[in-house]
């Protein structure tokens, strides 16, 4: 199933990349501005780079350092690495890590586009990232281990790569109480970051397990919401996904046949450039994430968590 998952994950990510989504869509734009990024942030960085993927703003708490090296896991479009670039100034390097090919080239077309210099993108998958031992200052993330289908080998990788004393912080949908059965089987739902998030205990049970220490877990008392509102949920990002019913994941699965196009609307609005079946494929998926949406109260079982870790000196 792992496997599966991990398809999924990838299949589904590369559509949104190819979707033409960006800050220029106000229901995107607000997305973001639900989990953290003011308007000041969202300007000064390539509006591509926000698709409308977060879930909180991690280098907001990772108290990032001029002349660090700064890993951003499940880099996207570069939002964060981005952010994080600003912070750790010319002497420093901000890292993105994606495993979705288009995402990557995504990312590093927006870099070009915004002149950046001290940022790199690597196609590589968390478990297995193209960096040494004890090279990086602190690693940051936004709503990407809870799609890791093999958590402890994320984090032990996150923990190889990182300095003695190193930082990782951060944004994550933990669990507060179990799903559904019925929810917890939709890999549609392990997509839009709930069926794969673990309880905040676990998160924590599993960073002690991988050396960590100082762990510190807190509610940002988010409303998860947002995407719904932001026409996320109704029309965009990984809910407009690939089909599924052929042996295709979110995220992570085999090729879909593409769904007929819709006509783009509200946030879905996309660049010129956008292939509309990459704008709004699989209606199936979609109906199936709004319909799971629509059908519990998701801030009842889970939540956007800010969490924080230090690698022992």
């Amino acid at each position: 199933m792992s496997d599966v998952i991990t398809d999924a994950v990838r299949k589904g990510y590369g559509s949104v990349a190819k979707s033409g989504l960006s800050s220029d869509q106000e229901g995107i734009k607000g997305i973001a501005n639900a989990f953290g990024y003011s308007d000041e942030e969202l300007a000064s960085i390539p509006a591509e780079a926000n698709m409308g993927l977060s879930c909180g703003n991690p280098v907001a708490m990772a108290s990032i350092k001029e002349g660090e090296t700064v890993v951003d896991l499940g880099a996207g479009g570069g939002l964060d690495v981005f952010l994080a670039s600003k912070s750790v100034g010319p002497t420093g390097m901000a890292i993105g890590i994606d495993m979705t090919g288009d995402m990557v080239s995504l990312a590093r077309k927006n870099a070009e586009k915004g002149g950046y210099e001290n940022v790199k993108f690597h196609l590589a998958e968390i478990e297995a990232m193209p960096l040494r031992d004890g090279s990086v200052d602190c690693i940051i993330s936004n709503c990407v281990l809870n799609l890791c289908a093999d958590k402890d080998a994320a984090l032990a990788e996150v923990f190889r790569v990182l300095k003695p004393g190193g930082r990782f912080a951060i944004s994550d949908i933990a669990l507060k109480k179990a799903l559904p059965e019925e929810i917890k089987k939709e890999v549609a739902a392990w997509t839009g970051c709930i069926a794969g998030a673990m309880t905040v205990d676990e998160n924590r049970a599993a960073l002690e397990r991988a050396g960590f220490g100082n762990v510190d877990i807190q509610d940002a008392h988010s409303d998860l919401n947002a995407y719904k509102d932001g026409g996320h949920a109704a029309c965009c990002g990984p809910d407009s996904m690939a089909d599924m019913s052929e042996g295709a994941g979110g995220g992570c699965c085999g090729e879909p046949e593409p769904a007929p196009v819709k006509e783009e609307s509200g946030c879905c609005g996309g660049s010129a450039e956008a292939d509309k079946t990459d704008v709004q494929v699989a209606s199936d998926y979609h109906d199936t994430m709004s319909d799971l949406l629509d059908s519990f109260d998701v801030n009842e079982y889970a939540g956007s968590y800010k969490i924080f870790a230090l690698k022992p000196e």
